[in-house]
């Protein structure tokens, strides 16, 4: 998501797959990712999304005063930078159907900022996330038995100042008894102890365990019911546990070897192993709940993603809402769903979401819209790139550029 969708967002946008976390760490680049340089500025798909994916940002910037920090990385952004770098570019997409011009506009007026200046940290693994459809029920029955749980009443999240030896203030989510502050349940209590049952917390029935979990891992769905209506439904909290793989719990311990592991291998392990299901979910004690969405999937900015053009990063470092530029590869795959090859691209992201899972310099997720396709594109997605943030040249303003 992981969003991302807060990804479980977020989005925990968990925005997939983050279950291969760190399974591709050691890949050495392709040459399709090595050796291309922000000199040619090309892009594999076309304006229209990647406008609106712009129009999306500047939503959500209008809503921060200009001098907002929203990003240390690669260098310190505010509001007011992303905003004039997203306009002045806006502006540019006049330019789209003259390629030379458009990158010359671009080069001119922009710094093409890499996420590192250290070498050794400017590359970064790519993985993907989409929007998972699941057939499911408003109510339960002997067919939909296994619950998508809204925000619990008692889940709080409270701020821990520390003064020595140095400030800091650390977000903390937990719940109350009496005087006591405790850790909010896990995994395994709420699922296999049943702590929320009997408190009309339940948004929805879906048929199969390993589809809520998954869910959790994207942090936004689709709950397609008998009816033929489709219910969105997206992330609302997190009980305050660290997120931890299944898949690298299952190449640790020798069940699925490292250079098999994808979405795909890792729910068909599951699928036939079912009596490790639930020891295996239990690792990750990470929960996440949700909320219906009259509109979605919602990355972390409260805006709606869009595929292909939004990417999740580390909130902590990279500018929220910022324009990027990507070097990668995307899986090729068949119409049976098997993976055949890889496809390099270069293409315009905004930085939209954020994820459990994608933590420091070195990790993105894309996003690779709903349904099938998606599911299966973003399950195989585990690919070195490269990633350069836009930043509009201080004599520059967002207004105008010159005649082609």
């Amino acid at each position: 998501m992981p969003s991302r969708f807060k990804l479980a967002a977020c989005g925990f946008l968990m925005l997939a797959t983050t279950v291969v976390s760190g399974c591709a760490a050691s890949l050495g680049p392709t040459p399709a990712t090595s050796k291309q340089e922000p000199g040619a500025l090309s892009d594999d798909l076309d304006p229209n999304s990647l406008r609106e994916a712009i129009r999306h940002s500047l939503v959500y910037l209008q809503k921060l005063p200009a001098d907002r920090v929203l990003g240390e990385a690669p260098q310190r952004f505010t509001a007011k930078d992303v905003s004039d770098s997203l306009l002045a570019f806006e502006k540019l997409l006049e330019l789209w159907t003259c390629r030379e011009c458009f990158a010359r506009e671009i080069e001119a007026r922009f710094d093409l900022l890499p996420s590192s200046s250290d070498a050794q940290l400017s590359e970064v693994l790519f993985t993907g996330y989409y929007q998972p459809v699941i057939d499911g029920s408003l109510s339960p029955s002997e067919k939909f038995r296994f619950p998508i749980y809204g925000k619990p009443a008692d889940l709080i999240t409270a701020e821990r100042v520390t003064l020595k030896p140095n400030a800091s203030v650390e977000r903390i989510v937990g719940r109350a008894r009496g005087e006591q502050f405790l850790p909010y349940y896990s995994r395994r209590e709420i699922d296999d102890d049943g702590r929320l049952r009997g408190q009309a917390l339940e948004i929805a029935w879906v048929e199969n365990p390993i589809d809520v979990f998954f869910l959790h891992i994207q942090g936004s769905g689709l709950i397609r019911l008998p009816d033929g209506r489709q219910l969105t439904v997206g992330y609302a909290a997190q009980n305050g546990w660290p997120y931890r793989s299944i898949g690298r719990l299952l190449i640790d311990n020798g069940k699925i070897p490292k250079e098999e592991m994808s979405m795909q291998s890792l729910r068909r392990y599951l699928s036939e192993n079912p009596r490790e299901r639930d020891e295996i979910f239990a690792y990750n004690e990470s929960y996440v709940f949700f909320r219906v969405l009259e509109s979605g999937p919602l990355g972390s900015l409260e805006v709606p993603v869009t595929a292909g053009r939004s990417i999740a990063t580390d909130a902590r470092l990279f500018p929220k809402g910022a324009l990027a530029w990507i070097q990668t590869e995307v899986p090729v795959i068949d119409s049976t769903g098997r993976l055949t090859g890889w496809r390099p691209i270069a293409r315009f992201v905004l930085n939209q979401d954020t994820g459990g899972a994608i933590r420091g310099l070195q990790r993105a997720d894309l996003y690779f819209g709903a349904g099938e396709e998606p599911a299966g594109l973003a399950g195989y997605m585990n690919r070195p790139g490269r990633i350069f943030f836009l930043r509009l040249k201080q004599n520059q303003t967002p207004g105008s550029f010159s005649d082609p």
